[in-house]
């Protein structure tokens, strides 16, 4: 199965993780595409079968400026071949901003959801003011995501 990852970062936190994902995915015998600075038309060639994002988040609950662009394009082309096909997110955050916590996973939820990308495991929320080693943290996660992916 090919799995795309798209991730979102503004100190790089995002990006370990993703490449940790890619890993521990590769190792379990999927073919991944990785590129933090992918666009659609990149990931479209690829074909994927799965999709992971792992996005930060920033200001008032946004995506990183890295990822933007990437999202705009998904939104406005809204990819139907990716209608169906299995999906994940993990989100980091700080708690102590409430509200807005991991808000720029639940919007890479939401443009999941618009595509029609079914979720097979809830989103994953890092929380900065708890994990000093978010990647780590990801292992039983990903685990079952591998394990879901491959069910």
């Amino acid at each position: 199965m090919k799995v795309a990852i798209l991730s979102g970062s503004v100190y790089g936190t995002a990006e370990e993780v993703a490449r940790h994902a890619q890993d521990l995915l590769k190792d379990a015998g999927f073919e991944t595409f990785y590129n933090p600075r992918a666009s659609l038309a990149d990931i479209q060639a690829f074909g994927p079968e799965a999709l992971l994002a792992v996005t930060s988040t920033t200001g008032m609950g946004e995506l990183p400026d890295n990822l933007q662009p990437l999202y705009s394009s998904i939104r406005d082309q809204l990819p139907m071949a990716w209608r169906g096909l299995p999906g994940a997110v993990i989100g980091l955050g700080d708690a102590s901003y409430g509200d807005t916590f991991c808000g720029g996973g639940e919007l890479m939820r939401e443009l999941f959801a618009e595509l029609g990308v079914r979720e097979v495991q809830e989103m994953l929320r890092l929380d900065a003011s708890e994990s000093v080693t978010p990647e780590t943290d990801a292992e039983p996660w990903l685990a079952q995501l591998i394990s879901d992916l491959k069910g």
